[in-house]
């Protein structure tokens, strides 16, 4: 079965910052910190998925999907991220797993979508080993309870993301500045998900998946100086986190001056190489890199021209996803899984008409443009098995607060009200005409 679904993360949707028994996690800590997100805003409230979840799941079966991807929250089951579980957090999703699969739609949750628990980050975060440890320990709590019901299973979104833009750029949350000296996060997040893994597997889960934020890297000119840029950028952003899992060994990672990675014990490697029975792709945009102009890393962002953008800038360019997932089977052939394109979606200024209708045209394009280029790719001999929009609903956008509205259904953030799209209505009669 071909899964068609939407996803959420939990800061971004959740809400119910203080209750049931949850603890701070580092976007709580980060987002309260003045300057540190677009207008100070936070995800204390959110969507108040957490009171409102019952509605949320009426709009996806109205929608009509078959699956819906979203994030466990480690500090509303796990508060200190280590300890005892809270069962008030799990009981949460007991019942939301519960809500889904009575409407037909298989639950697929994300253990970690960066909302570290803040007691593990005030231990060193991913910069430590043993918070590896800590997530397999927190991963058998959650499969614990819910594998029994709960068959497909992601365990880190995104941790090129989480990486670069939470400990190397420090535009994330925890907001560390380490540039380079945030390597190590990689491994200890791989390792973290190998870890998972057999946690995940020991307690029934069927199927394990990672998540990958992926880019097709195209350098600015048939330079040599520009292929090597680009060569190094690919590295960084897709081999880094692929190669390990898919592989079992790191990309050559001589172009950032690592040639010795003291952080990688004997086994790792073995353990971050567990067989996986899908792998999660997240598409946005191609990235055009061309050479340095100053020092400091070995490629600059060149900037893509001559396409749409959407609100937060971002060239549209529906043929990078068949590009993507081409150049991964050519890469990894036998050694690629199954795969799921686990986020696909736009940003639009989406303001409600004087009828109420919001009419995002532009969002109907995008995503009939991405599911066509999907398409393709099968084509072209890509096993691709599941398609989930970004995002069921507008929501706290990490560093751009509630400027950014990715969403099927608009939410007005001071009265909570949920408003479905035209896009809403155009997923719905496609995949109305799927079945």
């Amino acid at each position: 079965m071909f899964l068609w679904g939407t996803a959420t993360a939990a800061y971004q949707i959740e809400g119910a910052a203080d209750e049931g028994g949850r603890g701070p996690s580092v976007w709580d800590t980060f987002s309260r910190e003045p300057g540190r997100t677009r207008s100070g805003h936070t995800g204390d409230v959110a969507c108040d998925h957490y009171h409102r979840w019952r509605e949320d799941v009426a709009l996806m079966a109205g929608l009509g999907v078959n699956a819906y991807r979203f994030s466990l929250s480690w500090p509303r089951i796990q508060p200190s991220g280590s300890g005892p579980v809270n069962a008030e957090g799990l009981d949460f999703y007991d019942r939301l797993v519960d809500a889904l699969l009575a409407e037909g739609i298989t639950p697929v949750p994300t253990l970690f979508h960066w909302d570290l628990p803040q007691a593990l980050e005030d231990g060193g975060g991913w910069l430590a080993r043993d918070t590896a440890h800590r997530f397999a320990e927190y991963a058998a709590l959650a499969a614990g309870r819910l594998a029994d019901r709960v068959r497909m299973w992601i365990t880190l979104n995104e941790p090129f993301v989480h990486m670069a833009y939470g400990y190397a750029m420090g535009i994330h949350a925890p907001g560390r500045a380490l540039m380079l000296d945030a390597l190590p996060v990689a491994h200890h997040q791989l390792l973290g998900h190998g870890l998972a893994a057999g946690a995940l597997r020991a307690a029934g889960a069927e199927q394990v998946l990672i998540t990958n934020n992926c880019t097709p890297v195209w350098p600015a000119s048939d330079s040599e100086a520009d292929l090597a840029a680009a060569g190094a950028y690919d590295v960084l952003h897709n081999r880094l986190f692929n190669d390990p899992v898919l592989l079992g060994k790191y990309p050559d990672l001589s172009a950032y001056g690592m040639t010795n990675l003291d952080f990688v014990h004997d086994g790792d490697l073995d353990v971050i190489a567990t067989p996986l029975d899908g792998i999660g792709i997240n598409y946005y945009n191609p990235t055009r890199i061309a050479a340095p102009s100053s020092e400091g890393l070995p490629w600059e962002d060149a900037g893509i021209s001559g396409y749409p953008t959407t609100a937060f800038g971002w060239p549209v360019v529906p043929d990078g996803l068949r590009e993507l997932l081409v150049r991964l089977k050519d890469r990894y052939g036998d050694r690629l899984p199954p795969v799921y394109v686990t986020e696909n979606g736009c940003s639009q200024e989406d303001v409600p008409g004087p009828d109420g209708v919001v009419d995002d045209r532009g969002r109907i394009a995008f995503l009939e443009q991405h599911i066509e280029a999907m398409r393709r790719a099968g084509r072209e001999g890509v096993d691709v098995r599941g398609y989930f929009v970004w995002s069921l609903l507008d929501n706290f956008e990490w560093a751009e607060g509630y400027h950014q509205r990715f969403g099927l259904v608009h939410v007005d953030f001071p009265t909570q009200r949920r408003t479905p799209k035209a896009s809403y209505a155009w997923l719905r009669d496609f995949l109305s005409s799927e079945h």
